[in-house]
């Protein structure tokens, strides 16, 4: 295991679920069935146990419908086996999900009662599942994001509780920027300067423990104090998948569509509900670790520019398909034009020398040193642009429809709040006419 001047990450985490527990009245485990959050909970039930503590912590686990048996498997054992000191949240409600293997549908909703006879798989038939016939959440609303449903949660987690409340995951910093950044953001409300814990809320914090964890130091913990884990990673190295590619994640999620075709490998049975559950995820299955889903490079079809690609490749979507990524596209191109973005010197220089029209619009602000840049014109491709893919093309429009990027993420859009909020009238007006 990694270890510091005088600590390995073990001993770290021991000193960190001390804190924990010393310090809030109510604890949840956020717990998905994958390697890192089911490594965390047994930590915590384990630290519980050998300290002789007696209250129970939560376990919240929100089941997508669609996955490896074997999870399943795990999750079950999990609760099942631990039901003296675990408060069980086991979610069932249908809720939009982002489906990245579509041209049909940007979202999906697992437990959909009206796609009953789709599921991938029948109801949990545990006491303590929640679904929509025992549903408890006053927050719940039918079909709302997965993302607001495991915020809501927290919050009504932390209010239907006396005292200080912690939402305990399994992030690592070494996964992703994203996850770096919810450990090392300064401007964050801390507990006692914990950087590994945020606040969320009144009384409500995230915490991090298992921040400086390697993959290498989970497998180790697993092994040595022989933790249960999903099994799921055993036929993972099986299909010679590096302990860094597994990954277990919504078959249908921008981060697993290219690996959507081991279910055909490893659950057959699983894959035939899988591919049937969501149109268009038979292709992805097919094409998702291909060029044509934009995993790997590609080369433009004869006849064509990027410009002209793009151009077909909207004529083929749906109208409200075709609408969303027109008003993305739309929106760039005026930012790119009229604002400018910014950019390098690195990036400016090898700009101006490949003969891009840009004007230097000076610095956004005080804050950077970096000079914006406006476009008299979107670039077919920026190929010879080595330092940066941060500027506008029409080539990354044409990535962004081939990967079925709704968001255009690629391009760097978020959610706006217009697409959220229209989201969410769209539910409500479908929630009200079942």
């Amino acid at each position: 295991m990694k270890k510091y001047l005088d600590i390995n990450v073990y001993e770290a985490v021991q000193e960190r679920l001390k804190f924990v527990f010393e310090n809030f009245e109510n604890i949840y485990v956020s717990f998905s069935g994958g390697k890192d959050s089911g490594l965390l909970l047994n930590l915590v039930l384990d630290y519980k146990r050998r300290h002789g503590i007696k209250r129970k912590i939560g376990v919240f686990h929100q089941d997508f419908e669609a996955q490896y048996q074997t999870t399943t498997d795990y999750v079950t054992r999990m609760f099942e086996n631990n039901l003296n000191d675990i408060e069980p949240y086991w979610v069932c409600l249908p809720m939009g999900s982002r489906c990245a293997v579509s041209n049909y549908q940007m979202y999906w909703y697992p437990w959909d009662k009206t796609e009953k006879t789709s599921w991938v798989r029948p109801m949990p038939a545990f006491s303590y599942i929640i679904n929509e016939e025992n549903n408890p959440f006053d927050f719940y609303k039918y079909k709302m994001t997965q993302e607001d449903l495991y915020a809501e949660f927290g919050k009504w987690y932390a209010r239907t509780h006396e005292g200080k409340t912690i939402c305990l995951l399994g992030i690592r910093a070494d996964e992703s920027l994203n996850r770096y950044r919810a450990y090392a953001n300064e401007r964050k409300r801390m507990v006692k300067e914990s950087k590994w814990t945020a606040e969320k809320g009144k009384n409500f914090y995230n915490g991090y423990p298992l921040y400086d964890w390697t993959t290498k130091d989970v497998w180790v913990a697993n092994g040595k104090y022989d933790f249960d884990y999903n099994k799921i990673y055993d036929l993972f190295y099986k299909a010679g998948l590096s302990i860094n590619q597994m990954r277990v994640a919504s078959p249908y999620h921008e981060s697993a569509k290219e690996s959507l075709n081991l279910y055909r490998v490893l659950e057959p049975a699983t894959w035939i509900k899988v591919v049937s559950r969501v149109q268009g995820a038979n292709f992805g299955a097919i094409y998702g670790n291909s060029k044509a889903l934009g995993a790997r490079k590609f080369t433009l079809p004869e006849g064509h520019t990027w410009r002209s690609y793009v151009k077909f490749l909207l004529a083929t979507l749906p109208e409200e398909m075709r609408k969303n990524y027109i008003s993305k596209f739309k929106t760039s191109i005026r930012f790119w034009w009229k604002k400018g973005g910014v950019v390098s010197e690195e990036a400016i220089k090898e700009l101006e020398n490949c003969n891009y029209s840009i004007i230097r619009n000076g610095k956004s602000n005080y804050h950077s040193s970096k000079d914006q840049v406006r476009f008299l014109g979107t670039p077919d491709d920026t190929d010879d642009i080595k330092s940066t893919i941060d500027i506008p093309s029409w080539k990354r429009m044409a990535i962004c429809i081939l990967k079925n990027d709704h968001l255009c993420k690629y391009m760097g859009f978020t959610q706006t709040q217009k697409q959220s909020s229209r989201q969410k009238e769209l539910i409500e007006k479908y929630r009200k006419m079942l």
